[in-house]
């Protein structure tokens, strides 16, 4: 698949965060049906939950019984925000106010060519409260599994959106694109260019246009790589967030690395680590839950070591690592 951009696309650009998106996204990686990969220990953590969840509200299992790998999955359960997201009850009821036809066509798309589900999971995809239904398991998968860990995972999210934002800002589409996902590359022809998003077999011969109305960029801690090129969406992308690998800790049975942590201490080394993608003290303590004054005493001492620098946005301070931080962060 191919998207054509200009220059005024730029500035037309927009990124969003999607609780929605990461309560469905959480559901899929809870299920099996999207590899655990970094965020296994939060799988494992969360399985015994996703269990009992499955068993008390049965339209879950037919939503996950809708969940596709590399085909259509219907785009009414997960739209992308129409502002800059972070208000999950306002994109429930967007879903919740999908035309009935819609909700219908896209239902029969997706099931199409899927084996024949459990005689339940007919029943509640069949009836007429579907789309409650649906809604319903979206918002139990929510409040289970991803409001809990709100906080730390919108501090991922969002600082890779400002960081995302700003290269873009800086250096253009090339840099904001360079580690987005293997799958998506930038192509210039002078003063416009072309994204390239091989999502499939047949994405190469599909082309498309921004035509200065600009790219949604939905950054994703549960997801994966997934694109929105069909009516009445805005053109969006939606990618894997930078600093995932340490949120929720090592796998189960995996040597934790040791070094660091009797280097400069156990937080200080968690502060390191965390700073793979700069940050404010604020989210920080989101991410690590230490309090502001730990943290600012850890930035102090990293500091003073050479470790961390902090650069001043505005009225915030960013930061990040120096040369020498990389190097024992890893």
């Amino acid at each position: 698949m191919a998207i054509e951009v200009s220059p005024a696309d730029v500035a037309r650009t927009r990124y969003a965060i999607s609780p929605l998106g990461e309560a469905v996204q959480a559901l899929r990686v809870a299920a099996g049906v999207q590899q655990a990969g970094p965020l296994r220990p939060w799988a494992d953590r969360i399985g015994p939950r996703y269990e009992q969840l499955r068993r008390a509200v049965p339209a879950v299992g037919a939503l996950t019984a809708l969940f596709r790998r590399g085909a259509y999955n219907a785009d009414f359960i997960h739209p992308p925000p129409t502002g800059t997201g972070d208000d999950f009850a306002a994109e429930l009821a967007v879903v919740r106010a999908t035309p009935p036809g819609r909700v219908r066509v896209e239902l029969a798309r997706n099931l199409a060519g899927l084996r024949t589900p459990p005689l339940y999971v007919q029943r509640i995809l069949d009836g007429p409260d579907v789309l409650d239904r649906l809604a319903e398991a979206i918002e139990a998968g929510w409040h289970a599994l991803v409001e809990p860990d709100w906080p730390r995972l919108r501090t991922v999210l969002e600082r890779d959106l400002v960081r995302r934002a700003g290269h873009l800002a800086m250096y253009g589409w090339a840099a904001a694109l360079s580690d987005l996902d293997p799958r998506v590359s930038w192509h210039s022809d002078g003063p416009t260019g072309t994204i390239e998003v091989r999502t499939g077999p047949r994405s190469q011969r599909e082309r498309y246009r921004l035509g200065g109305k600009g790219l949604l960029l939905m950054p994703t801690v549960f997801g994966t790589l997934i694109s929105y090129v069909e009516p009445p969406w805005p053109y969006a992308l939606v990618y894997p967030a930078r600093g995932i690998a340490d949120l929720f800790g090592p796998p189960s049975g995996a040597a934790a690395p040791q070094a660091l942590d009797r280097l400069v201490g156990p937080h200080r080394a968690d502060v390191l680590r965390a700073l793979a993608v700069p940050a404010t003290t604020t989210q920080l303590v989101r991410q690590l839950g230490l309090s502001l004054g730990t943290i600012g005493g850890h930035l102090a001492v990293l500091r003073e070591a050479g470790l961390v620098t902090g650069i001043r946005t505005g009225q915030s301070v960013r930061y990040q690592r120096t040369a020498l931080g990389d190097a024992l962060g890893g």
